[in-house]
């Protein structure tokens, strides 16, 4: 008899000990931190709060004058393109465009409940450009371009991307020869929807290799 009671009083140790480390290894599975539980914020909060943090930094730099020149002059549409970290910025440019006006102007922190870029191509825009350029000498330069992309940053504002047929790491050139073409051409038009601000040259793969004001 006792024999048994003491085998049996083994067996239900053994079985305790076996649930206890069962529940352990459960909880220590369920139990994540909290920052791998919560959803990351939509790539336009961070885009925006970033933007926001800019300009806020500006106003209190620079005063409310400042205002002026980054929402109404395109201050802050330029500064997107070289604000950091890029990793924020170009998932949503138009949101930290946003984010950089509300700062700089004191108006109230309100994130926007959509994205706010877009990106569009146009081959009509890129088929005015080669036939106006066969008309004034710049042909050879025109013949580089492949691709003309409207990037909207909201509903009024947008650059003007044009992909070239150069590799990554060119830097021939030829890229300026086409910017420049590019830009007159365009002479200060604004088109029918909005106001652009930037040509960006890139290269086939996506890669910027210059800016223009527009």
């Amino acid at each position: 008899m006792t024999d048994r009671r003491g085998g049996r009083r083994a067996w239900a140790a053994a079985v305790l000990a076996l649930l206890t480390l069962l529940t352990v290894s459960c909880d220590t599975g369920a139990r994540r931190p909290a920052s791998a539980a919560r959803p990351t914020a939509p790539a336009r909060v961070a885009a925006y709060d970033a933007g926001w943090r800019t300009g806020r930094g500006i106003h209190d730099s620079d005063g409310k004058g400042a205002a002026i020149r980054e929402v109404v002059w395109g201050g802050c549409v330029r500064r997107s393109l070289t604000a950091r970290p890029r990793e924020v910025v170009d998932r949503d440019r138009g949101a930290w465009v946003l984010g950089c006006r509300h700062g700089v102007s004191g108006a109230p922190h309100r994130r926007p409940s959509r994205p706010l870029t877009r990106r569009e191509p146009d081959p009509g825009l890129l088929a005015g450009f080669r036939s106006w350029a066969a008309r004034h000498g710049a042909k050879d330069s025109a013949s580089r371009a492949t691709r003309v992309v409207l990037v909207h940053l909201g509903d009024h504002d947008y650059d003007v991307e044009l992909t070239g047929a150069y590799r990554p790491g060119d830097r021939a050139a030829g890229a300026a020869d086409l910017a420049d073409a590019f830009a007159e051409w365009w002479d200060g038009d604004d088109g029918e929807s909005g106001t652009a601000w930037n040509l960006l040259v890139l290269t086939r793969d996506g890669e910027r290799l210059l800016t223009r004001d527009l």
